[in-house]
């Protein structure tokens, strides 16, 4: 088990508590928290790390993969994985038969080149614990070994790395890492690879003889900018780092609307809603201003469950809304009464 999973889940269920002498702390603190169990701490052991340790038994073909590319994940990535619409691309960019060869993909060097995740990733257990843990976005942790062998199996394919027939399994993922176009893109060499090495804090190791054209090539777009709420706000006041103001500058109230009913922020965040929705103003999908004057005043309770529900897609543009089906009824009528609702 990796420390950060340990430490992580012992934290959560409050087991620091028992680490002081009891003589330390009144009776009332000493009753606080409890040793987390094995099921707790099994729920949090799941990274995968580059020499595989930590990786589940299963497989998985690129036929699968793709039958399952095409009902979860197609809809943000496009059917080949070379949408920009939403995320960049994850497969395609420019790498060569050379690159392949090499395990180093040169065009990463030139800032106007658009960067593909297998142009960049250099291990592919960051592929295989990326989509274990975080996908799809509106259910992550809901695929099983096997699916994300099948997932994972599919992109390489894609990429030209494996062929059609090929079948993912922990038995030869480490063979597979070894046809990664940037397999040796990922240096070792500073002192966080070692618990006895020495950070470089002051960045000297890749300051000293820059020559790398500086201008400033990642920012994060307008449409993009409150997708995970005000990240000033996130922040604490003090310190050298203050947040960077995110949220859009809210418009005045028209006096004519009706007074808006409060937005159900944990609802909307506990179900995905928010990221690709924002109160005020398009993200992925169309602001929840937009949508409440749309149906202000209408009958569409029973539309708008169904929409949330199944999905569809062409009423807000070509960017479709996937299937929420795991979102409970009771959410649903919450968020679409709120929809609906005026004062």
């Amino acid at each position: 088990m990796s420390s950060w999973a340990r430490w992580s889940a012992l934290f959560i269920a409050g087991f620091c508590c028992s680490l002081a002498a009891a003589s330390d702390y009144p009776e009332a603190v000493l009753d606080i928290g409890r040793p987390a169990t094995a099921e707790e701490v099994s729920a949090w052991d799941i990274d995968v790390r580059p020499d595989f340790k930590g990786l589940p038994a299963g497989s998985g073909s690129v036929e699968d993969g793709e039958t399952l590319w095409l009902e979860q994940c197609a809809l943000c990535h496009g059917d080949f994985g070379d949408s920009n619409e939403v995320f960049s691309p994850i497969v395609l960019g420019n790498v060569t038969d050379e690159d392949m060869t090499a395990g180093r993909v040169a065009s990463l060097t030139d800032p106007a080149v658009v960067r593909t995740t297998l142009m960049k990733v250099a291990t592919v257990s960051t592929l295989w614990d990326y989509i274990n843990r975080a996908m799809p976005w509106n259910a992550p942790k809901s695929l099983s070994p096997d699916e994300v062998y099948a997932l994972v199996a599919y992109l390489l394919q894609l990429g030209y790395i494996v062929d059609y027939d090929f079948v993912l399994s922990d038995e030869n993922i480490a063979d597979v890492q070894a046809l990664m176009p940037n397999r040796n893109g990922m240096t070792m060499d500073h002192g966080l690879w070692s618990v006895g090495g020495e950070p470089d804090v002051v960045g000297s190791a890749c300051t000293r003889d820059c020559d790398v054209d500086t201008t400033v090539t990642s920012f994060i777009p307008d449409y993009a900018m409150n997708a995970h709420g005000n990240l000033k706000d996130q922040v604490r006041d003090y310190g050298p780092f203050p947040g960077v103001q995110t949220a859009p500058v809210s418009s005045a109230v028209v006096e004519s609307q009706p007074a808006e009913a409060a937005a159900p922020e944990a609802t909307l965040m506990a179900n995905g809603c928010s990221g690709c929705h924002r109160l005020e103003g398009a993200l992925v999908g169309p602001g929840f201003d937009a949508i409440r004057e749309r149906y202000r005043g209408q009958d569409v309770a029973d539309y708008l469950t169904d929409k949330i529900k199944n999905g569809g897609s062409g009423v807000w543009g070509s960017m479709p809304m996937p299937p929420m089906a795991q979102v409970e009824d009771g959410a649903v009528a919450e968020l679409v009464g709120w929809l609906l609702e005026t004062n």
